[in-house]
């Protein structure tokens, strides 16, 4: 029965009453959404907002880079550009520079650096120029360039700077996002209406993830006003949303016609009464509201513990994607119910006879009843199989490698590091506090690996100095990585501070390592605190805890696989940078536990349901797998349908997130949910529900039930 006391079931009669002023404000919010986003009230776009880079945090990398702009020179923003077919000593080179010297905005142009066919040229703009003026420069530069290529049809100029590249980057992510979700929403309708059997019921979930897309991009629009957004952050929260909005939606969905369906037992659709849709649609709301009011909480966790950490960008993630799931939460207790109660009767336009309590799904667990010791053993032994290449994960932070390899922007860097390695920056850098001399004599007495070698000692501002190495394998490099570390631990008599990008990476990681217990103990203890209070059971919330880290062990152990090593290179399109992305294995392990945890909720509220109605142990395992596993199969299927989606985009750290999570979502649902969970609820028995006395009398005070 409902309850009738209850604000979810409130809200279902409020909802059944005025369906269409629902929706008809969730149509004005959504094109809200999408033209706050897109800049069309004269504010900025949210692409045109977004940075990119290697995450930082406080360490010694960036007090380094801090005393290079205090002491040396200002942080200028330089502009390289490359002329191929013309030699460097041809008479019609010099006016051209002399001309480019002139635009209005360059404050110096190296001369000419000679190369394999031409030469290239270091512009540097004056001042600090925002984006639209630093745009502006360039584009006047590249036309003072233009007289060396008329006339001479194998002259060519190209150019590019690091504000380049990032636009390329957040270019290729909206390209990738319109591209995952072009491939995401339709493929996940035609999925859902062969589960649901019709095109009404299939559109509801779809209506509720693009009313979620619009509001988390109008989210996080107003997120990069207040921190500095990364591309990564877009992606991952805008893929959270479109696939916990889908789950929500279809879980909402079926459990409103398994309602409509139990009062309607054998009266045609057309003849059910309007009452009997609003007893309905409060029961749906009371009972799969509550449901996703835990999953929703159990998600907001495990992105709370980014927060935890030090660095931005896991902060900005972790901000931007606790407010993309109250939206989708608020979306599948509004508008998908709203939905439900306008199609009601087209959604039993097939029969109203209530759905079977025995198929695949209580066969399955009857299956496993019979055999769960083998099942534990050999679903845990494949997931630890998968999760050991994890073991020897090898982080980087990529620049234009993020691109795809036919990308001008890539072309471009990587030909000018290949040919003109000295316009680079230096591998390692050493700002010293040590006059030039003395800097020098550090310098040369440095132990340095094979071939790498001292570019220069420069003397800085008020008594610092820099020295410049150059080590092979690049900055990102085991030489380079190897070389911070020497560095680092064997420290002259003045203070030095090493820096570069092995260096920033040390730094990052180091933080990682050092705030993850805390982050895990937040999401622990809240996860376990939540699970009690929602099945009166410490058994069960440790048990989902342990299944879900080797589960998430796994799909890790899967990215090195794929990107560290190069499996699968051709299939999913990229080229391996030897290495994961930094940011990546955190966001997976963040998002990852909070999907895995989504359908723990969906599958533990029908069987602590059932033993509260007072049905044994294995009966309501059996009985809650069989309502709840075709809603976690379908779920699960359309998210990794979401999720792989976004697999077919281009940009690198997009596939790895598509990848990692699609992984995780996979595994989750079938042998971690499927399997190992009932498999371990059959063995443990009743001591599944056990509690201490006091912690007893806490949950029947405090519990949240039905």
């Amino acid at each position: 029965m409902t309850d009738a006391s209850s604000t979810l079931s409130r809200l279902g009669r409020t909802l059944a009453r005025r369906p269409k002023t629902v929706v008809l404000t969730w149509v004005v919010l959504i094109g809200l959404g999408f033209a706050t986003a897109l800049g069309a009230f004269g504010n900025d776009r949210l692409f045109d907002r977004l940075t990119t880079g290697e995450p930082s945090v406080s360490g010694e990398n960036l007090q380094g880079r801090d005393l290079i702009v205090e002491h040396g020179e200002s942080a200028l923003k330089t502009y390289t550009v490359r002329v191929d077919g013309v030699d460097p000593r041809d008479p019609s080179v010099a006016p051209v520079l002399a001309a480019v010297k002139e635009v209005p905005g360059v404050a110096e142009v190296t001369p000419p650096v000679p190369g394999p066919d031409g030469f290239a040229t270091v512009v540097t703009l004056a001042g600090d120029p925002d984006r639209a003026q630093q745009e502006a420069v360039e584009e006047r530069v590249r036309a003072a360039y233009a007289p060396l290529t008329s006339g001479n049809s194998g002259a060519r100029v190209s150019a590019g700077g690091l504000s380049d590249l990032i636009s390329a980057i957040t270019d290729q992510l909206e390209v990738d996002l319109r591209t995952g979700e072009g491939i995401a929403l339709p493929v996940s309708f035609l999925v859902m209406i062969v589960v649901f059997g019709g095109f009404v019921a299939a559109g509801m979930p779809i209506v509720g993830a693009i009313a979620s897309i619009a509001g988390a991009l109008a989210s996080l629009l107003g997120f990069s006003y207040l921190i500095d957004l990364d591309t990564t952050a877009v992606n991952v929260v805008t893929v959270l949303g479109l696939g916990l909005c889908i789950d929500y939606g279809l879980l909402m969905v079926s459990r409103f016609r398994e309602e409509l369906r139990a009062r309607a037992q054998g009266m045609p659709a057309r003849d059910i009464p309007r009452e009997m849709v609003a007893e309905a649609t409060a029961r749906t709301v009371d009972s799969a509201g509550r449901t996703i009011v835990f999953s929703g909480l159990t998600v907001a966790i495990s992105l709370g513990g980014l927060i935890v950490f030090e660095a931005q960008i896991m902060k900005a993630v972790g901000a931007a994607g606790l407010s993309v799931v109250l939206i989708a939460m608020v979306v599948a207790l509004t508008l998908i119910p709203a939905l439900c109660v306008l199609g009601a009767r087209r959604l039993l336009r097939r029969g109203t006879e209530v759905a079977p309590e025995h198929g695949v799904f209580s066969r399955l667990a009857q299956w496993v009843h019979r055999r769960p010791i083998p099942i534990i053993l050999g679903s845990l032994a494949v997931l630890v199989a998968l999760a050991l290449p994890a073991l020897d994960v090898r982080l980087t932070s990529s620049g234009e490698e993020l691109l795809p390899t036919s990308s001008p922007e890539r072309q471009f860097f990587e030909g000018l590091a290949r040919d003109y390695p000295q316009l680079g920056g230096a591998d390692v850098t050493v700002v010293a506090q040590a006059p030039v001399a003395q800097a020098k004599e550090y310098a040369a007495g440095l132990a340095l690996p094979a071939g790498a070698s001292v570019r220069g000692v420069e003397a800085m501002r008020d008594g610092y100095s820099v020295v410049s190495l150059d080590v092979p394998g690049g900055s990102l490099g085991d030489p380079a990585r190897a070389l911070v570390g020497e560095l680092r631990a064997d420290r002259p008599d003045f203070p030095t501070w090493v820096v570069g990008q092995a260096s920033g990476l040390r730094d990052f990681t180091d933080s990682m390592v050092e705030r993850a217990p805390y982050a895990f103990a937040l999401v622990a203890l809240a996860t376990l605190v939540l699970l009690f209070l929602m099945t009166g059971s410490v058994v069960i919330p440790v048990k989902a805890l342990l299944l879900n880290v080797v589960s998430l062990g796994a799909s890790l152990g899967v990215l090195v696989l794929v990107f560290q090593q190069g499996h699968l290179e051709g299939l999913l399109g990229f080229d391996s940078v030897g290495a994961v992305e930094s940011t990546i294995p955190l966001l997976v392990l963040a998002f990852g536990f909070g999907l895995s945890m989504d359908y723990e909720v969906f599958l533990l509220s029908r069987i602590v349901e059932l033993h509260e109605q007072g049905y044994s142990n294995d009966d309501a395992v059996v009985m809650g797998l069989q309502r709840s596993g075709r809603i976690i199969t379908s779920a699960a299927l359309l998210v990794v349908i979401v999720f792989s989606g976004f697999v077919a985009g281009k940009l690198l750290i997009i596939k790895e997130t598509g990848v990692g999570l699609a992984v995780a979502v996979a595994l989750d649902a079938t042998l971690v949910r499927m399997l190992l969970v009932p498999a371990t609820m059959t063995l443990l028995g009743d001591w599944n529900w056990w509690a201490p006395k006091r912690l007893k009398a806490l949950h029947a005070r405090f519990g949240i039930t039905e």
